[in-house]
């Protein structure tokens, strides 16, 4: 009996304390709400704005406000303000007057030198190729890895023509299959000291001679636009590129430490590593590379690192 009574009064207290937190929580969300109708009715309650004047006191304009209307219209100048300081900035030159923004002659200046310092590191990697290639001849060091560069990885000047027609590619198809099987009319030597059966080249004028005093390696020699060039030995391909002073160079090892240049060439009918024969068309003449001023041959004769005077061994007409 005791132990019915125990628990019926601890059923009582938990049923009271339920109780209780309801009403509070009930009459607190009654406050709350009172709390919010009148702020609420405090937004919207309406005052009267009156402007007199000083002297004669009299009405001369009022307005009937509420302080929501207030904030709205305060709100809504605030967005078309930051709006129009947006626009102003992004599209005129008022941006150039926020600090660490580039004005336009800046950025036409970064971008400028952006281009002219790409150029340059381009220039100075054709000019370091071209310097290995020479150096390479003269020390008998060749590297028979290719190194074919072609005319569209170059830029375009006044002295050559990247890309080729259809008429050039015709043309250039009926040479390589002519030329192909192309082998000499003589016998060349392979004496080291034996240089008396040299095939000319190409048959011309020679207008500028060998002079190793103002370092021209070669000569000069004019002949038909187009003709072929003849390989003066038997020999290998070392060398095929295209520079920017000389245009389609190629390069063949002779035997007794012998190279043969060939420069300023609209066609390079052979590629690195072809074995050809003297008298075999390996080029076509033409006037590519800045050093030219129209069709002609520049031809160089090395050996062992040294240059010699074709026009004591080749007889060019």
């Amino acid at each position: 009996m005791i132990h019915l009574l125990t628990n019926s009064v601890k059923i009582y207290r938990e049923e009271w304390k339920v109780r209780f937190l309801y009403y509070f929580w009930r009459q607190n969300f009654f406050y709350m709400s009172k709390v919010k109708q009148r702020y609420w009715r405090k937004l919207k309650h309406r005052y009267k704005l009156t402007i007199f004047n000083e002297l004669t006191y009299e009405e001369v304009l009022h307005f009937r406000l509420s302080p929501l209307q207030v904030l709205t219209a305060l709100s809504t100048l605030a967005v078309v303000l930051v709006t129009l300081t947006i626009i102003l900035i992004s599209f005129t030159n008022l941006r150039e007057f926020i600090p660490g923004y580039p004005s336009d002659e800046t950025r036409r200046l970064i971008t400028q030198n952006a281009l002219r310092i790409d150029s340059l590191m381009d220039e100075v990697q054709k000019k370091d190729n071209f310097f290995r290639s020479i150096q390479a001849i003269i020390t008998d060091n060749m590297d028979t890895t290719s190194r074919n560069m072609t005319p569209e990885a170059v830029e375009n000047y006044d002295t050559i023509r990247l890309g080729m027609s259809d008429s050039e590619s015709d043309f250039r198809t009926v040479i390589e299959e002519r030329e192909r099987f192309n082998l000499s009319l003589g016998n060349a030597s392979v004496d080291e000291n034996d240089f008396y059966h040299f095939y000319a080249p190409v048959e011309g004028v020679v207008t500028n001679r060998f002079d190793a005093a103002t370092r021209h390696y070669g000569i000069d020699v004019v002949t038909k636009p187009n003709s072929n060039v003849f390989s003066i030995l038997d020999g290998v391909v070392i060398f095929t590129d295209w520079t920017q002073k000389t245009g389609f160079v190629i390069q063949v090892q002779h035997a007794g430490n012998l190279v043969s240049i060939y420069k300023h060439n609209s066609v390079l009918l052979k590629k690195q590593g072809d074995f050809v024969r003297a008298g075999e068309a390996i080029a076509v003449v033409g006037n590519t590379g800045e050093e030219t001023t129209g069709p002609h041959l520049h031809f160089e004769l090395w050996q062992s690192g040294k240059a010699l005077d074709p026009e004591s061994l080749v007889k060019f007409k």
